[in-house]
Order: structure tokens, then sequence, then C-alpha cells
């Protein structure tokens, strides 16, 4: 079972952003109970997620209103939550190196 770190990012992200609520600790219960052993294995649960260098990968929320980049240790199953935030944050940053 993987372990994400830190569901406190999410919960904080959603109290200031309250629509985005559901959709996150959707996210979160799925990751949570799945086993994903490599990138690919995430795109068939998440067909729209983007697989990145360095074993990120970027997740839409809310219909791509809002984005989601997790680095995965899939060995240990981890999942570190690098970035959550809109749109247009995430074009301000490098999700490769984040």
């Amino acid at each position: 079972m993987e372990r994400i770190f830190a569901k406190s990012t999410l919960k904080q992200f959603w109290e200031k952003h309250p629509d985005s609520e559901q959709y996150l600790k959707t996210w979160y219960d799925t990751a949570m109970n799945s086993e994903w052993n490599t990138p690919n294995e995430v795109k068939k649960t998440y067909a729209n997620a983007s697989i990145l260098k360095e074993s990120r990968i970027v997740f839409n929320i809310k219909g791509n209103a809002y984005r989601l980049v997790a680095k995965f240790n899939f060995e240990k199953q981890w999942i570190f939550i690098r970035f959550i935030g809109s749109h247009t944050e995430y074009d301000k940053i490098d999700a490769n190196t984040i």
C-alpha cells in the first residue's frame, strides 16, 4: 500500500480551494488503494496523467482546473506531493525539478 507524503498538503490546499476537495480526496483514496509499480500502471488508472522524468507524474484535478505533481518511489510504494496549484501556477514551475 502506498504511503503519501503529505496528506496535510492536500488538506491545506482544499481548505483554500473548496471546489477541489472531493477531487483531491478521490485522488488520495485511489492512490492509497492502488499498487502501482510503474508509471504506465498509473496511466492505466489516470489516462490523462503526464509522465515526466525522475518518476514524476502530473495529475489533472477537477477537469484540469488544478494540477498535482507527485514524485513516486515505486519500490517502496511512496508518493511525495511536490506541487498542487492552479493551471496558471503550474505554468510557472518546472515540474521536472520541483
